[in-house]
């Protein structure tokens, strides 16, 4: 009995001393990629170990998709941004569980116990869970490898429900795409290269795109990022502003009061002078327009993107709203950069802008647009048919061409072209206005002509 008991001891002994390994020696000889999480590159084994030490404490998840399909009907974009998530790492003995609170449920109360009893009358989603395999100073070692190698997009349940074929992540042709892994003071970065295969038929819409029908190759990107601090303040929604709005029940609201509530989304936007009518912002909205897009159409993008900093200047800031080119060496799906994509299809689609935005209080943390190129092809087209027979009959005036500004860019193209590239200015400022938070506001002309009800859109939702 007494050997058993010693044999016993001995075997736990060996557990806890190989779980709590030094964090230091387990991780020797590996690629070390420090940020808000540091993350090891093991290449001999291709594995991603991740550190955790923050326990508890609130971050962002975010997915997206940097590389697309290429079909508008499928769905797939470059640049597509996918679920974004609150979640916090929580930790029981060995385990490591990633949980997501629930914020569509809540009481806005200081009493501790009322929001602990709304807290747990609703359910939370643990994402993942983990074990630790090293462990030191409060700090864990986990292989997070099966986490980021897996369709968190769900690209193949995108295909099925387009038709296009029942497709299957390959782990055996996937795997890290370390260029765009990287780490920051407030945002750890990590893409992989997925490839998704189908044994079957597969959909037509995927034969005209994929070189190859039954392997479609993409990367999908996860972001861990720092939540915005509570300095943020939100504001009610008024319908009258046509704004996007967070929605969530408050169970703290008196019992004769509406117990569904809605915070506008916008950026965070302060004063540097809080007293002065025209005041510099503390930190202004800087947009980045793709890198990637020809010239003479990043030009366009960024002058009627540019539009929005008059109507900020009405709102009373100066300067807050900048447009810049975004620079070679930054990642477009990196959640620090508010960007305007130029994407390409087989055919033509929509234009869209989303956002990135904090659910707990409506900030927005990024603005995501996507413009596809077809567009300015079939404004040529349209341009071609409408401007000369408009020109024929005495019309030309009434042509939008006649109403731009002698831009220097302009100077060798065709009235055609002209319009065109006017179309994708108007384009780019629709979009970023859904990005800064705006739907379409079709009650504007009831209370004060188009032409200022963006003013009083942003008015109402500072």
């Amino acid at each position: 009995m007494k050997r058993l008991i010693c044999l016993v001891m001995v075997i736990m002994a060996c557990a806890v001393t190989a779980s709590s390994q030094q964090i230091a020696s387990k991780t020797a000889g590996l690629q070390k990629i420090d940020g808000y999480f540091p993350i090891y590159w093991d290449e001999k084994n291709g594995k991603m170990w991740m550190e955790i030490s923050r326990f508890n404490k609130e971050m962002l998840l975010q997915v997206s998709l940097p590389t697309g399909v290429g079909s508008n009907p499928i769905g797939l974009d470059r640049g597509q941004l996918g679920a974004g998530r609150v979640v916090y790492f929580e930790r029981v003995g060995q385990k490591i569980l990633m949980v997501q609170p629930n914020y569509r449920y809540r009481a806005l109360s200081s009493n501790a116990a009322e929001r602990k009893a709304v807290e747990d009358s609703f359910a939370k989603s643990v994402i993942w869970g983990f074990k630790a395999e090293a462990d030191e100073a409060g700090r864990v070692l986990v292989d997070a490898t099966a986490f980021f190698l897996r369709d968190a997009h769900g690209v193949a349940d995108r295909l099925r429900q387009a038709r296009q074929g029942s497709y299957r992540l390959d782990e055996s042709r996937s795997a890290f795409y370390l260029p765009r892994t990287k780490g920051f003071p407030l945002n750890t970065e990590v893409e992989v290269t997925l490839t998704f295969a189908s044994d079957g038929e597969t959909g037509p819409l995927v034969r005209d795109v994929a070189p190859t029908a039954n392997s479609i190759t993409v990367r999908e990107h996860f972001s861990f990022v720092e939540l915005p601090d509570l300095g943020y303040k939100p504001r009610k929604f008024d319908p009258r502003s046509s704004s996007f709005d967070v929605e969530f029940y408050d169970y703290a609201s008196p019992f004769n009061e509406p117990i569904e509530k809605h915070w506008i989304a916008r950026h965070r936007l302060e004063k540097k002078d809080p007293n002065a009518a025209i005041s510099e912002p503390i930190k202004p909205i800087v947009y980045y327009v793709d890198n990637g897009a020809p010239e003479q159409i990043r030009r366009a993008l960024i002058e009627g993107a540019s539009w929005w900093n008059q109507a900020y200047e009405a709102a009373g800031f100066k300067n807050a709203f900048q447009v810049k080119v975004l620079p070679e060496d930054a990642d477009p799906m990196d959640v620090r950069y508010n960007v305007i994509n130029w994407v390409h299809r087989s055919t033509r689609g929509w234009s869209y802008g989303s956002t990135i935005t904090d659910p707990r209080t409506g900030e927005i943390i990024k603005g995501h647009v996507t413009l596809g190129s077809l567009r300015i092809r079939q404004d040529f087209m349209l341009g071609t048919g409408m401007i000369p027979s408009y020109a024929a009959n005495g019309m030309a005036d009434e042509c939008e061409f006649a109403m731009m500004p002698d831009l220097e860019y302009l100077a060798d193209t065709s009235e055609i072209e002209a319009m065109s590239i006017a179309r994708i200015r108007q384009l780019s400022a629709h979009e970023v206005g859904h990005t800064i938070g705006f739907a379409h506001n079709y009650a504007a002309s009831s209370y004060t002509t188009a032409d200022q009800s963006w003013i009083i859109q942003l008015r109402w939702s500072r």
